[in-house]
């Protein structure tokens, strides 16, 4: 197997150790190396997950965009907690982050609204993220809608925007062989973290 994860090598910074794994996961050329499964529930607890993109880390925090009604964007409302998994097969490593989810400021939205493509602005627009749709071609119609009434330069629609996942607990998980993995779980702890090894 490829690696090990040892408390003596682990990063006493659990944003600093996910900031380390994430730059050899770029180093190695794997694709989307920022794409990570978002799992939400609702009010009554009921469970779902999707893949989204990490824009960053800012203030401690892992940030990500979507449409505030889409069903996501709805259970974060109803439910504030939500778990974030990075998956890099080909290095034998998984990331878990568990935490509570706030939504980033208006400015932050806009600034980062402005540098997305001209197209995927019009689409915010012209499209109900997550609500039923007839056809396509309702799709594309709305598109052109949006094209001509917004042109070249799209305002940030208001229902999308960020959010930030502020983690309460991080776990790196190593591959080794035998399947007895590395397990290493980071929870906060006054302001810094406690590292525990978990059984695989």
């Amino acid at each position: 197997m490829r690696s090990g994860l040892s408390e003596s090598q682990a990063d006493a910074d659990a944003l600093r150790q996910f900031e380390r794994w994430f730059e050899d996961a770029v180093r190695a050329g794997l694709p989307l190396p920022n794409a990570m499964t978002l799992a939400t529930a609702s009010a009554a607890g009921k469970p779902s997950a999707r893949i989204v993109l990490l824009k960053g880390i800012e203030r401690e925090s892992f940030v990500f965009y979507t449409n505030y009604r889409s069903r996501k964007g709805r259970e974060l409302d109803a439910n504030g907690a939500a778990c974030l998994v990075f998956m890099w097969s080909e290095l034998e490593r998984q990331i878990r982050i568990e935490g509570r989810v706030e939504k980033v400021s208006a400015a932050d939205s806009d600034a980062y609204f402005a540098t997305r493509p001209l197209g995927a602005r019009l689409s915010a627009w012209a499209s109900a993220q997550s609500e039923r749709v007839q056809d396509r071609p309702v799709l594309e119609q709305a598109l052109e809608d949006a094209k001509r009434r917004h042109g070249e330069k799209p305002p940030r629609p208001p229902q999308w925007g960020g959010y930030r996942v502020i983690p309460d607990e991080i776990e790196f998980w190593q591959g080794r062989a035998d399947r007895l993995h590395d397990r290493l779980l980071y929870t906060r702890s006054g302001g810094g973290w406690r590292i525990e090894r978990l059984a695989p």
